[in-house]
């Protein structure tokens, strides 16, 4: 589902597209002058993002300026329910950043009503609160359930969600929590009588419209934040661990070769391909000998490419590509 809705102030041909066409109008203009409506809004959109950095001050490195439209992008468009920031900057401060630049964006278009900026502790992420809702919805439901590295053991051991073990339960409990505040069809009032709206600097009066959180929810649960992210993110295979574990976790995964899966998409517009990196994970390696052609990264490829087809007026193409790390001290 694309969640991409603009509104913005009315273009000319956007004026004429929005009107009744003749019937006698080919299905040849009709398909274009929908393709120039989609450009604009996508243009519009662009421009959104860049006049709210500028107006709020806030003076991200390019490369964070990049990965910040594409993460609104894949927001919007469905590609993505929910997006880990960890560029742009430090919490408290990259949260009153977020969320100052959430509220402006919303006061230019519509299509931004949907963004929250949800806090867990010191992580920060940008969710669109009505996908995110239908997938946790999903994921209780095993619509497509994960699969899981289990780094208690060494090697790894990859187990689905049919083999219970008490971290896998501990991220049942948590997702059970989020299933409890994001309810799709209550979403705006349900999140406030739960109380997770929460202004983390008291100067930015507008930041409890726009900020979510979940800090306090968590604190009962005792997942792992390695396996709460593999979830939150998507990841189509997610590191399985016990707070417990950790240490143990940390040398098997450090002591083995990794797969790194990216998946690319190349950007819709008149000047020629752009490739960016909408999301990458790690597998290890001797858990993912045939790379992309594992039948769980066929599956995650085709899920994706499903997406990019409801949402082509933005990506022309989807990839994934596939490298090889050789074993490497890694914190989790």
């Amino acid at each position: 589902m694309s969640y991409f809705n603009t509104n913005f102030t009315k273009h000319p041909i956007l004026s004429f597209i929005s009107s009744p066409l003749p019937p006698s109008t080919s299905a040849g203009l009709v398909s274009e002058l929908r393709m120039a409506e989609e450009e604009l809004c996508l243009e519009g959109t662009v421009r959104v993002i860049e006049a709210s950095l500028s107006q709020i001050k806030w003076r991200l490195k390019h490369s964070s300026k990049s990965r910040l439209q594409v993460d609104i992008l894949a927001l919007l468009a469905g590609m993505r329910p929910c997006i880990m920031v960890d560029y742009g900057g430090m919490m408290p401060e990259l949260g009153d950043h977020l969320c100052a630049f959430l509220n402006h964006c919303r006061k230019e278009s519509s299509a931004f009503e949907l963004l929250r900026v949800m806090v867990i502790d010191d992580m920060v992420y940008l969710i669109h609160v009505k996908a995110f809702a239908d997938f946790v919805k999903s994921s209780l439901c095993l619509e497509t359930p994960p699969l899981f590295v289990n780094l208690e053991h060494d090697p790894p051991k990859m187990v689905t969600s049919s083999e219970e073990s008490p971290p896998l339960m501990q991220l049942l409990l948590a997702q059970k929590m989020f299933s409890s505040v994001f309810l799709a069809d209550k979403i705006g009032g349900h999140l406030q009588r739960h109380g997770a709206y929460k202004a983390i600097s008291p100067t930015d009066g507008q930041a409890d419209s726009v900020l979510v959180d979940l800090s306090c929810h968590l604190k009962e649960c005792q997942v792992t934040i390695p396996t709460l992210n593999g979830w939150l993110l998507g990841y189509p295979v997610i590191y399985l661990f016990g707070k417990d574990c950790i240490h143990r976790a940390v040398y098997n995964l450090s002591t083995k070769s990794l797969h790194i899966y990216q998946i690319f998409v190349d950007r819709s517009n008149g000047k020629g391909s752009q490739k960016e990196e909408l999301m990458s994970f790690t597998v290890p390696y001797e858990l993912s000998l045939e790379g992309g052609n594992e039948t769980w990264a066929r599956s995650f490829y085709a899920l994706m490419q499903a997406r990019l087809e409801k949402c082509r007026h933005i990506w022309r193409s989807v990839h994934m590509e596939v490298i090889s790390s050789y074993p490497q001290a890694i914190a989790l």
